[in-house]
């Protein structure tokens, strides 16, 4: 090693190590993931632990409602107006 870079060395090595205990860490999650499913149990991960309140539902207003009704009766109105001139031409 070359002996006037003494400080830079260090701090990589420091950030290497860091590095790899960060690597450390995520391995032994999955392990641990393996292991459990392996004993028949369902282990999710961290990002997707987060429990969502059960039951819940979306409320709509009046007016969405009405707009999605007409979105979907103009929506039905012009398949059978297709459908019409398919039987007309055929």
């Amino acid at each position: 090693m070359a002996r006037g870079n003494t400080t830079q060395d260090l701090s990589t090595l420091q950030m290497a190590l860091v590095g790899y205990e960060i690597q450390q860490q995520r391995i032994e999650e999955k392990i641990r993931e393996i292991q459990a499913q392996l004993k028949g149990k369902t282990v999710s991960s961290s990002a997707a632990a987060k429990p969502k309140p059960a039951g819940v539902k979306r409320q709509l207003s009046a007016a969405a409602r009405k707009r999605i009704s007409a979105a979907q009766k103009r929506r039905w109105a012009e398949h059978r107006r297709k459908a019409a001139q398919a039987a007309k031409e055929a």
